[in-house]
């Protein structure tokens, strides 16, 4: 670790210890700045970045040694500081993917809809032409337009898509809350879990509707108790996450 980053810790601890404010979030605060400068300057990879987080812990363990044995929440507190400081330049790289990707996959869905609905129309009036032609020519047209019809095979596979969209935001969810601790990711993943839920709920065509509606109602029980506890920043919210994951994969 250079001396420049350790001299800030130790002056960053200094002022907190001056205003009574050395506790488990302040020294997280404290870490979390000192790697993400750190990483910043360290290339990607880099094994410094590692020594840098390690030295950086130690710092902030003989800032704190004097209160004895009981220092497991400050150790903690640094721990997760120094893994949201090496992440945080990543993160927001992939939160910005991530948001381009949620963009083309509207995209995707808009097109999808406006092709279906072009097909059926178009289907519509092949089913419908020739009133004048024999009954077996009416036949084969009836054939072939049932034929490319919307299949519930394809129905299906839509809906299995949306489930798996849905687990998706869940376990991004799960994964924000704990590398990240970012309240916002997690809440944007939320958000669109619902909504791959909501839809895969609206594509769902068969299965037994009491089962079917108890599900949905547990797990959007959960995702409403998870959200009252990330609106409040609870500890609780990464148990949940992990409830809310069991809910959606059974």
């Amino acid at each position: 670790m250079s001396d420049s980053i350790k001299e800030q810790i130790q002056a960053d601890i200094e002022k907190a210890k001056s205003e009574g404010q050395l506790r488990a979030e302040k020294i997280r605060e404290i870490i979390r700045s000192a790697m993400f400068g750190a990483a910043s300057e360290l290339k990607a990879g880099s094994s410094e970045i590692g020594l840098t987080a390690r030295e950086a812990i130690a710092t902030i363990v003989d800032a704190v040694k004097e209160k004895g044995k009981d220092i497991k929440e400050e150790v903690t507190a640094a721990v997760e500081g120094a893994i949201e400081g090496i992440s945080q330049g990543k993160r927001d790289a992939i939160a910005k993917t991530e948001t381009e990707i949620q963009q083309l996959q509207a995209q995707i869905e808009t097109d999808e809809q406006e092709l279906q609905s072009n097909i059926d129309s178009a289907l519509t009036q092949i089913e419908t032409a020739s009133p004048e032609a024999s009954s077996d020519i009416r036949s084969t047209i009836q054939s072939a337009v049932d034929a490319l019809k919307d299949t519930e095979e394809a129905a299906l596979m839509r809906k299995r898509y949306a489930q798996l969209q849905a687990q998706l935001a869940v376990l991004r969810a799960n994964l924000a809350a704990r590398y990240g601790e970012r309240h916002e990711d997690v809440k944007k993943h939320l958000e669109t879990a619902k909504t791959w839920y909501n839809n895969a709920q609206e594509r769902s065509r068969s299965g037994e509707p009491n089962l079917l509606q108890k599900k949905q109602a547990e797990f959007e029980a959960k995702l409403s108790e998870t959200g009252t506890a990330l609106a409040r920043k609870e500890k609780q919210v990464k148990q949940l996450l992990k409830e809310l994951w069991q809910t959606i994969t059974e």
